[in-house]
């Protein structure tokens, strides 16, 4: 009897300690995408002139993926400043994923990209960085 106590007590720590350490079960093993609500602190870092922040966002910024601060040259292309920053993928000129956010043509969601509040009129792939600027990607329904 005292054997099969020590066995089954020994049996539960070891259960213990394997759930204690194991994938609790409600994280996407496939997912590689760590998005979150966006709750801003209200302090942003000033930036310097060889500066520019990259903001990524979902939804119209409802929810935050990431931001940089990246040091720039006058004339850097924004695509190419983009992809030495994060995980981009493009298909044709068009970016098609950040992070590992991408797309969805089916639900008519793609990425767009606003210059100190403004929409760009080029393509990042043409835009030519000065310095300073507040550069938000976010992944929205176009209608």
């Amino acid at each position: 009897m005292n054997r099969w106590l020590k066995f089954l007590g020994i049996m539960l720590i070891s259960f213990v300690l394997l759930a204690a350490c194991g994938n609790n079960g409600d994280e996407n093993e496939n997912s590689n995408t760590s998005v979150s609500t966006n709750e801003s602190s209200g302090e942003e870092q000033e930036l310097a002139e060889d500066e520019v922040r990259i903001t990524i966002t979902i939804d119209d910024g409802n929810q935050y993926v990431s931001e940089e601060i990246v040091q720039v040259e006058e004339g850097d292309i924004l695509l190419n400043v983009l992809e030495d920053a994060f995980y981009v993928e493009e298909d044709n000129g068009f970016i098609t994923s950040i992070e590992r956010v991408s797309d969805d043509e089916d639900e008519g969601k793609y990425w767009m990209y606003y210059v100190d509040g403004e929409s760009s009129p080029v393509g990042a792939g043409e835009y030519e960085l000065n310095g300073g600027e507040e550069i938000i990607f976010d992944l929205q329904s176009i209608e």
